[in-house]
C-alpha cells in the first residue's frame, strides 16, 4: 500500500499510537483480572462469551505463576472481542466501594429499620414491592428482632432480617 492509498483510506483519522493501543489492552487486561476475581454466581451475571468464561475458569485453576500471567494475557486478548462497557457496569454493581452499592445497603437498612420500628402497614408494603419473599420466614425475622430491641437481647435476628431482605432484593433485580 502506498502513502497516499494509506493516507485516503484513514483521512480525518488519528492513528493510535502504540503507547495508547498498548495502554487500552491493559485496561482490557485490568477488566479480565477483575472478572477473574469474582464469585461464580456473580459471574454468570455478567455479559462475557462462552469462550471467556472457559479462560477465566482455566486461570482460576491454574497454579503456577508463569502460566497464570500467559492466561491472563489471553483473558486479555480475548477480552478484545467483548463488550468492555457492559462488563465493567456490571463489575460496579459488585464493587463494594461503588456508589450503587452504598445505595442498595442504604435502601436495605431503610427497609429493615421501617419494618422493625413500623406498623404492620410496612410489612404488607414490603411484601407487594417484593412478592417473591416468603412471607412467613419475613414476618417470624421481623417479630424476633422486635422481641430483640424490647428485650434488649442480640439472637441475630436482626442480621437474619437483612440477610433475608439482600436475598430478596437481589432476586427480584435478576
Amino acid at each position: 500500500m502506498s502513502h497516499d492509498q494509506y493516507k485516503d483510506e484513514f483521512e480525518g483519522e488519528e492513528p493510535k499510537s502504540k503507547s495508547q493501543i498498548k495502554r487500552e489492552m491493559e485496561a482490557l487486561q485490568d477488566l479480565g483480572r477483575k472478572l477473574c476475581e469474582l464469585k461464580p454466581q456473580q459471574l454468570k451475571e455478567v455479559p462475557v462469551s462462552q469462550s471467556l468464561l472457559e479462560a477465566i475458569e482455566l486461570y482460576n485453576k491454574v497454579a503456577h505463576k508463569e502460566a497464570r500471567r500467559r492466561q491472563m494475557q489471553f483473558i486479555g486478548k480475548l477480552m478484545r472481542a467483548e463488550d468492555a462497557e457492559a462488563i465493567a457496569e456490571v463489575l460496579e454493581r459488585f464493587d463494594t466501594s461503588s456508589r450503587i452499592h452504598a445505595q442498595s445497603l442504604h435502601q436495605l437498612e431503610s427497609w429493615r429499620e421501617r419494618l422493625l420500628t413500623g406498623s404492620n402497614e410496612e410489612l404488607t408494603h414490603f411484601i407487594e414491592a417484593f412478592p417473591s419473599v416468603e412471607v412467613q420466614q419475613l414476618r417470624q425475622l421481623v417479630r424476633k428482632a422486635r422481641k430483640d430491641i424490647e428485650t434488649g437481647k442480640n439472637t441475630g435476628a436482626s442480621k437474619k432480617l437483612f440477610k433475608l431482605l439482600r436475598q430478596t432484593t437481589e432476586q427480584s433485580t435478576d
